[in-house]
């Protein structure tokens, strides 16, 4: 289980008249994840959600606030922790000159894995992610699509418990997009606890347990799929997010 407690992260900015300004990325968040749950983390394009991910996946420190490991904190646990996550984002770059055999297999060995573990989760994992014809090819040459699926491969080599995925299926193709959903999908039968953050309020539809809509930093709605949908009397997600806010709004 994945506890997050008032979870705040300040920056500062200077404003047009160039001066400092501090404001929250977010702004009091607290939730639970499950095993064996999905969570979508949802919201438009700066709403918090990717500062709130690296803070819980350790890459970020909060402000203020906790996050719990199955009641294990960053604290005095981080090591412990951190074994356990697979964190995706985005914008992650690999190594285009190796090949993704050659990828997968150094990154078992960062985790301290024996040559045997590698090889068969290497295997399993060319499987689920149907990598099997570009396995030996440069990562440099694949296409976009395939390139994601590398970079999902890199975090399932050491079986994490814990996914934290960003973005995974911005930009992709319809047949790389489902592969990676359906992928998700088997892991949360395994018992895994995933957050999924997405701008696409239809595929977070389609496969989250649970839904936590975010704007400007705060949550504005939480729940699942049907009952936010029967809160805000809509008949999808888009639509509900919408009505939370007020109709659209430009950003500011």
């Amino acid at each position: 289980m994945i506890k997050a407690k008032d979870l705040k992260k300040a920056f500062v900015k200077i404003t047009e008249k160039k001066k400092k300004e501090l404001f929250y990325a977010d702004n009091g968040i607290s939730f639970e994840a499950h095993d064996g749950e999905i969570i979508g983390i949802l919201g438009p394009n700066g709403a918090g959600k990717t500062t709130l991910l690296r803070m819980i996946a350790g890459i970020l420190e909060p402000t203020e606030g906790t996050i719990e490991f199955d009641n294990l904190n960053y604290k005095n646990n981080e090591i412990e922790i951190k074994k356990n996550i697979a964190y995706l984002s985005g914008n992650t770059k690999l190594y285009d000159t190796l090949t993704v055999y050659e990828l997968l297999k150094m990154c078992g060995q960062i985790y301290g894995m024996d040559e045997n573990k590698i090889e068969k989760n290497i295997k399993e994992i060319t499987d689920i992610l149907n990598m099997k014809n570009f396995l030996h090819n440069q990562i440099g040459t694949l296409s976009t699509g395939q390139t994601q699926r590398v970079n999902i491969a890199r975090c399932l080599i050491h079986d994490p418990k814990y996914y934290i995925l960003d973005e995974a299926t911005t930009g992709l193709d319809i047949i790389s997009s489902q592969i990676i959903l359906d992928f998700i999908k088997k892991e949360k039968q395994k018992g895994k606890t995933i957050l999924y953050s997405t701008h696409y309020m239809e595929e977070a539809e389609n496969i989250c347990d649970r839904v936590i809509m975010i704007n400007k930093g705060i949550i504005i709605g939480e729940g699942t799929p049907k009952e936010i949908k029967e809160t805000t009397n809509t008949t999808n997600l888009r639509d509900a997010f919408f009505k939370m806010i007020g109709g659209v709004q430009d950003e500011k």
